[in-house]
């Protein structure tokens, strides 16, 4: 089976939209969400990401440009949230859908209680056919907790609610090579050449971020694919198995939920540094490094912190949670 034709078959979905898309395309929320609702209809689970609150929230506040200060930030994201929300419900509500707010921090992933709890929550909304919107609690973040852009946000959902299908959608193409053209299918990192979006700085994603939120989601066992939110008829295309955007396919061998949670999820606190036979024992599968192999540390941590794992060439193997601080 072809990687597009696998992506038609995807069941559970995670569409992201970005900030600049949805500036620039008054008419986008309704469009996808007509998109989105013929999906359900085949019962498929759909969660959307969505950007977007803080750009409205500057312009409902006056501001002529993004602030840099937070609680400016903080304060154009909540003023921005209730408008986002209200042209979601509106657009899902011709549909005959029901949207659910969920907000959330990087805090709330990272902790595991409270990442059970969302867990949770989306189960029962997916369950009962409604459209999970979700995105960053701004307004009670600050530069510890943030994700650091939705694309990452994405990426951790993914694992959350068992998404075998990431769908990032962008003002580009999909990923372009060194002339400029799209890659259809992407499988060498290098031929990924240089993409600049045009208009002015609306968002904090670019396309290397979005990259990166692609390798992440593929590891939880996903399909992702960088699509152009611009053409009319994306998801419709994309999950029909035609050949739009950059498909990342699925890798063979998914990584466990807790172990995606450690490797992508988590911050790490410090650094182990591992002599040769640690790093073999790491990249061997082994789940538990004796302090034996251990041959410094780097940084303040605390029992049960993240730490990065890094070999004698100062190359990060992996990543673990201590048992000692």
């Amino acid at each position: 089976m072809s990687a597009r034709s696998a992506l038609a078959q995807a069941r559970r979905i995670i569409v992201k939209i970005g900030s600049r898309a949805l500036a620039n395309d008054p008419e986008l929320i309704p469009r996808l969400a007509r998109e989105i609702a013929a999906l359900s209809r085949e019962r498929r689970g759909i969660v959307v990401v969505s950007s977007g609150a803080i750009a409205l929230g500057c312009t409902r506040l006056g501001y002529r440009s993004r602030p840099k200060e937070m609680g400016k930030l903080q304060a154009a994201a909540a003023a921005g949230q209730s408008v986002l929300m209200r042209r979601y419900d509106e657009a899902f509500g011709s549909e005959g859908l029901v949207v659910a707010q969920v907000l959330l921090t990087h805090a709330d992933l990272a902790d595991r209680e409270r990442l059970n709890n969302a867990r949770n929550a989306l189960g029962a909304l997916l369950e009962a056919r409604a459209i999970p919107i979700i995105n960053e609690n701004d307004t009670v973040s600050t530069e510890e907790i943030k994700f650091g852009d939705n694309d990452q946000l994405a990426a951790m959902v993914v694992p959350l609610v068992g998404a075998d299908a990431l769908v990032l959608l962008t003002d580009v193409e999909g990923v372009l090579d060194e002339r400029g053209r799209r890659i259809p299918v992407m499988t060498d990192e290098e031929r990924i050449g240089t993409v600049r979006a045009t208009g002015p700085r609306v968002g904090t994603g670019g396309i290397q971020s979005k990259i990166d939120a692609a390798r992440k989601a593929t590891r939880s066992g996903a399909m992702v694919v960088i699509a152009p939110a611009t053409r009319p008829g994306v998801l419709t295309e994309l999950f029909a198995g035609e050949d739009v955007g950059t498909l990342f396919p699925r890798l063979g061998t998914a990584l466990r939920a807790r172990k995606h949670w450690i490797a992508f999820t988590l911050r790490p606190s410090g650094a182990l540094l591992l002599d040769e036979g640690a790093v073999r024992a790491v990249r061997g599968g082994k789940s538990s490094l004796l302090p034996v192999g251990v041959t410094g540390v780097c940084g303040e941590f605390n029992p049960g912190d993240a730490v990065r794992l890094v070999g004698p060439d100062g190359t990060e193997v992996g990543r673990g949670l201590t048992r000692l601080g």
